[in-house]
């Protein structure tokens, strides 16, 4: 552990960002999830609107808390999912 005020006050905010990182990488994971399994299943009315919360869940932490070219990646891939699923 640091021994400097600052040094600690750093600690502290890594911390505090690693945790928020976390959860916000937890829940693009539940997203892109949910829209591969409503591809998987059939299931075109469940698949596009995954694909509807999963771009906006993508577009919040792009740049936050996963780089951005992942995330349109990410979304260019789902989209091409649904929208073969249709074909």
């Amino acid at each position: 552990m640091a021994n400097h005020k600052s040094a600690i006050k750093r600690h502290k905010q890594s911390l505090k960002r690693a945790a928020r990182n976390r959860a916000a990488r937890t829940r693009i994971k539940n997203v892109v999830k949910a829209v591969r399994l409503a591809v998987q299943n059939q299931d075109r009315e469940g698949a596009a609107t995954a694909l509807v919360t999963a771009n906006s869940v993508l577009d919040k932490y792009a740049g936050k808390a996963v780089h951005w070219k992942n995330a349109a990646r990410k979304m260019s891939r789902l989209a091409r999912a649904v929208n073969t699923m249709d074909a």
